[in-house]
Order: structure tokens, then sequence, then C-alpha cells
């Protein structure tokens, strides 16, 4: 059945027909308000799509599925259930898991495909996929759009041959490939963030089996989420977990988000490390084991990774790439890059690390095993060690999803001629990367970046300067003049 633009919450359609918001098919997973924009029988239609993609691309039809812990995920993944069966699909159900999880699920299971039902770090009211068949990559553009038009064009083909069925174990082989061997040669004691999310059931078994104190924080599941929405991106969370390690003498705070693809840090000063500058960090540590490395960095990260002396030195490579876990999962996959880091806390560790797809829990035990290679360091002194530019954190003001696109490409269209002649923040604008948005490249090394979110109503800003707060604050002032000149444009989630 074609999904229905009328139906509507509330009606006899709704428990009958599907109902699928267009907009939630985004440029690397799926995610929609629930059931504001999609309702139980849409994602049936939507596992019936995926089903039938696969079937179209000559997959063999298996594939492993997990659900992140929210209360209505389990609903949602059925429903995503039925429809691959309905497709003709053996369903490989892991229950209850992280991303990466459901992720290393593929390899263990030697699954060809993947979906895993998460809103990610979204606020409870949101679901969606993240799906894949290529494994360590997940679907992208091109691949959301063909799922997409299968979907929403009512293309969904059933065949018989579809099973469920649940597989157990996954969780203890997925701890086991995390640890193996390794245990901490020095104590180290961590304060474990998971904001009362997935990665509740998980972080405190990893960083104890490796060795490490854990000093807990809000690490009873409870989806309800009642001290902070888990996404380690966020001032309030990393604010909480500064306060956590201040409290307790911790060497450490390490903070994941709802679907535990994603981590944040907090060293022993209580400083909060924008992910990009642990990516710096983790890049200088990795370059001496592995010289003349490449490190992909999404447009939101730092100019470090080109600039810094350490990583010049070690012959490492920068190559910066779109934001979005697909994208850089794929450029990394692409070019046999090392690893790839991006703002938001997704880090993508290759071979020998990692399997190539982001995880939160590979990244913890990576940061212990960096601090165990330099035992007479702190995180705070690998902090202060890297040459000084000060950011914003990554700024979102509201824009309608349906508008986004077109508003970006219109200040994209303002800032492209100021190439060589304008300023922001009175420092001369000397190119502009419009791989992603536009990233407003100044003489000096600071920059200012502008480009839509793929997964919520906002555009994302983020600025950088060299040189100080004052001219941070001049470069993000002189860019936002430009944004707020779209009247559809709101106000931004935080202040800095």
């Amino acid at each position: 059945m074609k999904p229905l633009a009328d139906v509507t919450p509330n009606t006899w359609e709704f428990l009958r027909d599907p109902m699928i918001a267009p907009t939630g098919f985004r440029e690397y997973d799926a995610r929609w308000k629930y059931p504001d924009a999609i309702n139980l029988p849409g994602i049936t239609a939507l596992g019936l799509g995926l089903g039938t993609q696969m079937y179209l691309r000559g997959i063999e039809p298996r594939i492993a599925v997990g659900n992140d812990y929210r209360d209505y995920s389990l609903a949602i993944k059925q429903a995503l259930i039925l429809g691959l069966t309905q497709a003709g699909i053996h369903v490989q159900d892991i229950g209850p898991a992280i991303t990466p999880m459901a992720y290393f699920a593929q390899f263990h299971l030697d699954a060809p495909a993947v979906a895993m039902v998460t809103a990610s770090h979204n606020p409870n009211g949101w679901t969606g996929v993240k799906m894949g068949f290529e494994r360590p990559l997940t679907h992208g553009p091109d691949e959301m759009g063909e799922l997409r038009d299968i979907v929403l064009e009512g293309r969904g083909e059933t065949r018989d041959g579809g099973k469920w069925e649940h597989v157990n174990g996954v969780m203890d082989a997925y701890l086991d490939d995390l640890c193996g061997d390794f245990r901490m040669s020095r104590p180290l004691k961590v304060v474990c963030a998971t904001g009362n999310g997935t990665a509740s059931a998980y972080g405190p078994a990893v960083l104890r089996r490796i060795g490490v104190e854990v000093v807990e924080s809000h690490n009873t599941l409870d989806y309800t989420f009642p001290n902070y929405n888990p996404n380690p991106e966020d001032m309030k969370m990393l604010h909480d977990m500064a306060d956590s390690v201040r409290a307790s003498g911790a060497d450490l705070a390490l903070g994941f988000d709802g679907d535990g693809d994603r981590c944040g840090v907090v060293d022993d000063e209580g400083e909060e490390i924008f992910a990009d500058k642990v990516g710096v960090i983790m890049a200088r540590d990795l370059s001496k084991l592995h010289p003349g490395a490449t490190f992909v960095a999404d447009v939101k990260s730092t100019g470090l990774f080109a600039s810094d002396p350490e990583l010049r030195a070690n012959g490492a490579k920068a190559d910066y790439w779109k934001t979005g876990h697909s994208h850089m999962k794929r450029r990394v996959h692409e070019i046999g890059a090392l690893a790839g880091f991006e703002k938001s806390g997704h880090y993508f560790l290759a071979e020998p690390i990692g399997r190539g797809y982001d995880d939160g829990m590979r990244v913890a035990v990576e940061i212990c095993k960096l601090l165990d290679r330099n035992p007479d360091k702190s995180m705070s002194d690998l902090r202060k060690a890297l040459p000084v530019v000060y950011n914003t954190p990554t700024l979102s003001p509201h824009c309608p999803d349906e508008e986004k696109y077109d508003t970006l490409q219109r200040i994209v269209d303002r800032l492209v001629p100021m190439k060589g002649q304008g300023t922001l923040g009175g420092q001369k604008i000397t190119d502009i990367v419009t791989v992603n948005g536009a990233r407003v490249m100044l003489e000096n090394g600071g920059w200012g970046l502008v480009r839509a979110s793929s997964n919520t109503p906002n555009l994302v800003v983020v600025c950088e300067s060299p040189a100080s707060k004052d001219e941070l604050r001049a470069i993000f002032e002189d860019l936002d003049r430009v944004i707020r000149l779209e009247p559809n444009v709101g106000d931004y989630d935080q202040t800095f």
C-alpha cells in the first residue's frame, strides 16, 4: 500500500494505513517524530521497502536488527521486522543494543545487512533507523534516496520465505571484541556518564573489564532521561561530567550518547575537550605508531589536523570531508585512512584499531590505551600540549526541515562572492570550502562554518579562531549577520 499523505493521528486510518513524512528520509539515516510524523504501519512499510531494496540490489535476504533503550523502540522494531519478513527477509534479532553493537553483529553473524532502531541522541519522541548493506558502511544519500522512493511510491514487494530469529550471545561477543586481553598497567579513575541511555548497560562494564576504576554517573537505565538528554555534544551533559570529575577527583570523564556510537571527554581539570580536539590528541598518538597515516576530519572540525606541527612531523595527512556518520565512514573506507574524527563525537577507527564504524565504546577503550602508553601524562597535559585555538560549541539555530537546504543555499550564495575581499572578525576571507555548506577560511587560520543539519530541523554553525576569544566572538557575529538575512532562521539552541 502506498503511504498516504492525509493520514493523521487519532483516526481510524492511522491504525490501518501507513503514514510517513517524506522529510524523515535524511542523508544517511531515517528519523521521525513518533507518532506525529510516522505511525506503526508506516514503520512496517519502511521495513517492506528496505527488504525490497535488498532484493533489488541482489543482497542475500538476511539482516541483523537491534533497538535502543526507549519505551517505544521495541514496538518500532517489531513493526519494522514485520515489514522485513513480509519482504521475504530472514531477520536476526539481536535484542536491545547500542548502535555499534548492531554494526558489530553484522560482522559477527556475517550478515549482509543491518538495521538499528534508534533516534540516536535526539530527545524522546523521536525514532528512526540506521541501516547498511556493505559493512562497515551505512546508507548514504544515494541509498537513502532509493529507499525513500521505494517506500513513498508504494513499490515494496511481498515475498515468501521471511522469518524471525532471536540471536543470543552477541553482547558478550561484542564486549570480548572490545576489550580483548588488554588491561591497564597504570591506575585510572574514570567518570562514566551515560545519561541513563542505552550505553548505561555497556560503559561501566567495558571500563571495569580493562581495569579502570569507574565513577558511575547516571548509569541506571531510564528511558525518561530524568537528568539530561544523553548527548555529549550538549553543554549540559558536558558540564555535569565536569562537575563529577571535580567531585570525585577522577582522571577524566567519558560520556556516551543515547545509542552509544559517540563519546565525549572531560579532562582531570574539569575542562570539556571538544571531540575534534580529542581527535587531534588521538591522531598525535596514533601517528607515532603508524607514521604517514591519513586522518579524515569533518568540516566542523578544527584546522589543527592540517596545521599541528607534531602531526606534520609524523607525516600525517589530513582530509576534510562532509559531516555525517555515513559520509565519514565511507570516506575513511575509500581512501584507506587510519581513522576519521567528527566534531559531534563520532570516531571511525579503521584496521588495525577497529573495523571502521563509529563506536563510542571503542573510543573509550582506545583513550584508556593512549593514557596507558603515556603513563606520565594526564588528559589535561595532552590537551595543553595542543596549539591553542578557540572554538564555539556546535550551535544549531532552528530552521524548518522543508526549508533548511534552500535557506542554506542562499546563505552560501551570499558568502561565496566574499572570497578574497570580504572579512569575518576583521580577518580576510582566503577561501570558501563548499563540500558541505560553507566553511569560510580566514588568512590567520581561523574559520566559520554554516551547514544544514541532516538529522534535525536546524542549521549548524561552528567557528574557530587561533588568536583570541574576542576574535572568535567577532567571527561568529559577522557570520551570524549573513545568516540572519534569512527570516526563517530561528534562535540558537545554546550560547557560548
